[in-house]
């Protein structure tokens, strides 16, 4: 394929489970266009046998995500620390499973129609996660989803308990730097509001991932890796668990 000096093309390629996903989206749309993204599946039977079948799928990128021929049975929920890319990835997840994408901050946000930080400060972190309990119990007891959770959510017994009972824990495991640069700019995680926030973001660290590594999965982040790329990676390791995730194409 040529590509115009007008129409360049950006081709991303990744594998989920022997399944090569082509990715071709414009590198510079024309103002006020609406970006296209032609995504290409192909099941590879043998390293150089025949490819079949063969879909190629042209929409809107905000819906080109919910093309992957799997089922999900249970739900999956993402844990890890705050900056490991738990929103974005489920987000991302979520679409290519056709399923809903559920925050349990944003939900328990909704619900007392005030922010985390400002439930922090007028009611405390005790009540805090005793709500937080209450919303996840209750989402997963909903149609299977992605959900995200947060940060200190899989600290609790009973959370790590309904979520195996109901669904699969996912943890992104992130180191300090890549998790340090994604929520240095940020001023919305009250735990960090101490006088050296990297300092603290570590020691939470130290104190979780003994408790995050009791999930049922694991899937490392790459700073270098596209929201695509760590979600294509998710789903090749839930594709392990045939309880969870089954192929339907």
């Amino acid at each position: 394929m040529t590509a115009s000096p007008t129409k360049a093309i950006k081709i991303n390629r990744y594998f989920i489970n022997r399944n090569i996903c082509l990715t071709f989206s414009p590198l510079a749309p024309a103002p006020g266009a609406v970006p296209h993204s032609a995504v290409l599946w192909a099941n590879i039977t043998g390293l150089f046998g025949k490819i079949t079948p063969f879909r190629v799928l042209e929409r809107n990128l905000a819906e080109a995500a919910a093309v992957l021929p799997f089922h999900l049975k249970k739900s999956v929920a993402l844990v890890g620390m705050m900056g490991a890319g738990k929103s974005a990835i489920g987000t991302a997840l979520a679409r290519h499973l056709d399923v809903p994408f559920l925050d349990s901050d944003a939900e328990i946000e909704t619900a007392a129609n005030m922010s985390i930080a400002e439930i922090f400060e007028r009611d405390g972190e005790p009540f805090f996660r005793e709500k937080e309990s209450q919303v996840i119990q209750r989402l997963l007891d909903g149609a299977p989803c992605v959900l995200s959770t947060g940060g200190g959510a899989y600290l609790q017994p009973k959370n790590r308990d309904a979520i195996t009972e109901k669904g699969v824990a996912v943890w992104l495991r992130a180191d300090l730097e890549l998790l340090w640069n994604r929520v240095k700019h940020k001023n919305t995680r009250p735990l960090l509001r101490t006088a050296n926030p990297k300092e603290t973001l570590g020691n939470l660290a130290r104190v979780r991932e003994p408790e995050y590594a009791k999930a049922d999965l694991v899937v490392d982040a790459d700073e270098d890796f596209s929201i695509d790329e760590m979600t294509a990676r998710v789903a090749d390791k839930l594709l392990s668990r045939q309880d969870v995730l089954e192929r339907t194409g």
